[in-house]
């Protein structure tokens, strides 16, 4: 028998997500579904599933699903997704809000314009150089500006947004579809990994993402920290200043502080439309 389900669809920069509100059952789905809601022939079409539930830490637990089936700890743009729907559907205009995510709990400023929130600045967290899910999870020691094992001609960064990403500045961003798959499931980086390529440009960053889970994306939040991270690291641009990060899909700002404390990310938000779906069995 068909389950019936209410969805909400959200975009940031292109970067589309199906939003499921599960704050009332507490149930979250499963891979199958996820795939099949994703999937932009047979289902609703989107980047990954934001599977919002209950949370004593926050307004809600946001649970990230990729197209693929497989969970990610944390979705910078899903994240402004979550919170659009979350302040939009309370009826009220909060300074922020706390949404608790696999990356921990985070702090999310929204702005508002006609049709409520416009865009969001989150407080990301920590930027991460030694992690379980990175080379340095093994080693203890950052992975900086480090020749990639099997791949002598290229030189990473590697950075934890909660999520892990192989930062490659200086490589040409149509390299992303040929050399994102083989990397994103790199030995080194035991979680499979998010590859970031990057232009440095005089003014901020040109980003390509080939997203873990997802493939080529038109935006990737926590791939754009990453990646001013990086270039902050190689002191190729500044900290403490909003960097322009540009991706397929459009800018990006983020914020990196000297201590890499707490990354700022602040970008746009939009609703796409609601409606309901009967999921297929087994799914």
């Amino acid at each position: 028998m068909e389950a019936r389900e209410r969805i909400f669809k959200y975009q940031g920069l292109g970067n589309d997500f199906v939003v499921l509100d599960r704050r009332g059952s507490g149930q979250d789905i499963d891979a199958a579904a996820s795939r099949w809601m994703c999937d932009r022939r047979l289902g609703i079409g989107g980047d990954g599933v934001l599977s919002l539930l209950p949370s004593d830490r926050g307004v809600a637990r946001m649970v990230v699903h990729n197209a693929d089936g497989s969970i990610a700890e944390m979705c910078g743009n899903g994240l402004r997704c979550a919170v659009k729907y979350l302040v939009d559907a309370s009826g009220a205009t909060p300074g922020h809000i706390d949404v608790e995510t696999g990356a921990g709990v985070l702090t999310c400023f929204p702005s508002y314009g006609e049709g409520g929130v416009v865009g969001v600045d989150i407080s990301m967290g920590p930027a991460r150089l030694v992690e379980p899910n990175l080379p340095s999870g093994a080693t203890e020691k950052a992975f900086l500006d480090a020749s990639v094992p099997g791949h002598p001609e290229l030189r990473a960064y590697a950075v934890s947004m909660g999520n892990p990403h192989m930062v490659l500045l200086d490589q040409p961003l149509e390299a992303a579809s040929r050399l994102g798959p083989l990397l994103e499931v790199h030995p080194a980086w035991p979680d499979r990994t998010n590859v970031e390529f990057v232009r440095v440009d005089p003014d901020g960053l040109t980003v390509v993402v080939w997203e873990r889970g997802c493939g080529l994306t038109q935006a990737c939040g926590t791939g754009a920290c990453a990646s001013a991270v990086a270039a902050v690291l190689a002191q190729r641009l500044p900290a403490d200043a909003w960097l322009r990060v540009t991706l397929p899909g459009g800018d990006l700002r983020i914020r990196v502080p000297a201590d890499l404390s707490d990354i700022r990310l602040r970008g746009p938000v939009a609703f796409v439309f609601e409606g309901v779906v009967a999921v297929p069995s087994g799914r």
